[in-house]
């Protein structure tokens, strides 16, 4: 079994730095929101989430029509690869591994475009002579999980041009531009009236903290495509907590603002400090960092109740290669210190 961030349940008493959620935690409207929910529960949830795709149109600047919401972004994964149920697909590796466990489930044949060390995992164009008229599908992640790297604006222009002349779908995972402080300038919405070739991946999971209340939603103009998805699905996939929590979190612009400023300042500090230690770190640009270190460094951070993400899982990495969230200053510090005595032990 591929093992994820955030598996908190194995291991009691951690201070959790491999799941790369907003240390912020969630909003007090959206706490509220949710538990007012609750008292709505007799009734089943609106399957059409008609209020939330309503706000979330306007927060996104497109039209509800083009919006499709789900138990989080990996519902959502699923259930477009059910709904497509592509012969043959192009992923990044490493990538997240939803993308490749979802195609699995329908047979698909997965072609592996590999991210080079060399080149700071940085997406080349020669993905462009990867896509062909049999691929059917096409992921990416921007910015990269786990390497935090973003994907040039000119190039994702030029992979959607090529998904367009072989008539492939691309999929857009945009889960944490939300931490960047330039991520509306590098969404791919632009280009959702356009280009029905187009689908976009959102979630409320990683700034609004919400990854127990699973809610994530989807951008496209392809109508026919949406009602596809909408019919592969069971019908109350969003409950009605989720749903005005996400109404709520919608609204939330000025904590996002707060929160990207705080994250930058404090991601900025990790990282100044692991260099400073011997880390090589490559320059992410969201909510967690990606760094090599020590073979052993997930035994000994955990030895000190401390969960990292090991990377070595992810196709396309070797074993050493690791990914912390940013949190507050005060566990990021509790962090270092382990992070220390793990480069003075390889020293």
């Amino acid at each position: 079994m591929h093992q994820h961030g955030g598996d908190i349940y194995s291991h009691k008493n951690v201070l959790d730095f491999s799941a790369n959620i907003n240390f912020r935690g969630m909003p007090e409207s959206v706490k509220e929101a949710a538990r007012a929910g609750v008292d709505h529960c007799m009734h089943y949830p609106d399957t059409a989430c008609r209020k939330l795709r309503d706000v979330i149109a306007q927060r996104e600047q497109v039209e509800p029509g083009q919006v499709i919401c789900g138990n989080g972004a990996a519902d959502l994964i699923f259930s477009l690869v059910l709904a497509q149920k592509p012969r043959e697909a192009l992923v990044t590796a490493p990538a997240f591994f939803e993308y490749e466990q979802a195609l699995r489930t329908v047979g698909c044949e997965i072609k592996y475009h590999y991210l080079e060390e060399s080149k700071g995992f940085l997406l080349q164009r020669d993905i462009l002579k990867a896509i062909s008229p049999k691929t059917d599908l096409v992921f990416l992640c921007n910015p990269n999980n786990p390497t935090g790297i973003c994907i040039s604006p000119e190039l994702l222009k030029e992979i959607l041009k090529r998904c367009e002349e072989c008539r492939t779908l691309l999929t857009v995972d945009e889960c944490f531009l939300d931490f960047l402080e330039n991520g509306e300038s590098l969404s791919m919405k632009q280009y959702l009236s356009s280009d029905r070739n187009l689908f976009i991946l959102k979630a409320f999971t990683k700034m609004y903290a919400m990854a127990g209340l699973r809610l994530g939603y989807g951008l496209s103009d392809d109508r026919g495509l949406l009602e596809r998805i909408r019919n592969m699905r069971q019908p109350w996939g969003v409950s009605i907590p989720a749903q005005m929590a996400g109404i709520a979190a919608a609204r939330e612009m000025e904590f996002a603002a707060d929160s990207r400023r705080i994250i930058q300042k404090e991601r900025e500090y990790l990282q100044d400090k692991m260099e400073q230690m011997g880390y090589r770190i490559l320059g992410g640009a969201a909510n967690y960092l990606f760094f090599q270190g020590p073979l052993d460094l997930y035994k000994v951070c955990l030895e000190k109740g401390i969960l990292i993400r090991d990377c070595g899982n992810y196709k396309g990495l070797k074993p050493g290669w690791y990914r912390i969230a940013v949190k507050s200053r005060e566990e990021n510090q509790e962090l270092l210190a382990a992070l220390e005595q793990a480069a003075k032990r390889n020293t």
